[in-house]
């Protein structure tokens, strides 16, 4: 398998070590799988995870709610 060496911040890395030992796996499998996703073909039709978790969370909010709350909020 081919290595690949990166700079990155000292508190990025030590982040990162802490965010794969909980999860019981190495930075370099983090770094692998972030890769693998970005090297994948975008499909439009495709939803991302927040889209999928934010899909009718405003269900029963007037269409204009957020501009009425964005006129009260900088008069």
């Amino acid at each position: 398998m081919p290595k690949l060496t990166l700079s990155v911040d000292e508190t990025v890395v030590r982040g990162a070590k802490r965010y794969a030992a909980a999860r019981g796996t190495s930075v370099s499998r983090l770094v692998e799988h972030y890769l693998s996703l970005l090297s994948k073909p975008f499909k439009a039709d495709e939803q991302t995870p927040v889209l999928r978790m934010l899909r009718g969370a405003a269900r029963g909010v007037p269409t204009d709610a957020h501009r009425r709350h964005l006129s009260r909020k900088y008069r």
